[in-house]
């Protein structure tokens, strides 16, 4: 891994069960369960996944970068205009936040570290 480059793709699914079967199907995706509201895959040349809302969607795809110092990346961050808008967090295999870039578009960064 490297910091700063694209790591994942992250998706929106309102039928986890079904967005798998489809990707599966026409594209051969492989996937990963991590319970019944998220599911991750591999074989599509990018990692990504697939999270289960019920809500419309209208923002369907989070882009994860990595970076090994989520405090540092932060600062930068909100030094450049930018605003975080979901806390560090930790998830199966690390830690990661959100933010927004001052045009608004949502990304996330994360870390194994």
């Amino acid at each position: 891994m490297k910091s700063n480059h694209i790591s994942y793709i992250e998706f929106k699914a309102q039928d986890i069960i079904h967005i798998k079967e489809f990707y599966n199907s026409v594209f051969g995706w492989k996937f990963t369960d991590y319970g019944d509201a998220y599911t991750s895959f591999s074989e599509s040349g990018v990692y990504g996944g697939f999270e289960k809302t019920d809500e419309p969607i209208t923002h369907g795809v989070l882009v994860v970068l990595y970076h090994e110092d989520l405090k540092a990346v932060i600062q930068a961050i909100t030094k450049n205009g930018g605003e975080i808008v979901k806390d560090i967090f930790s998830f199966p295999g690390g830690r990661r936040f959100h933010f927004k870039d001052p045009s608004g578009n949502e990304l996330a960064v994360w870390s194994d570290k």
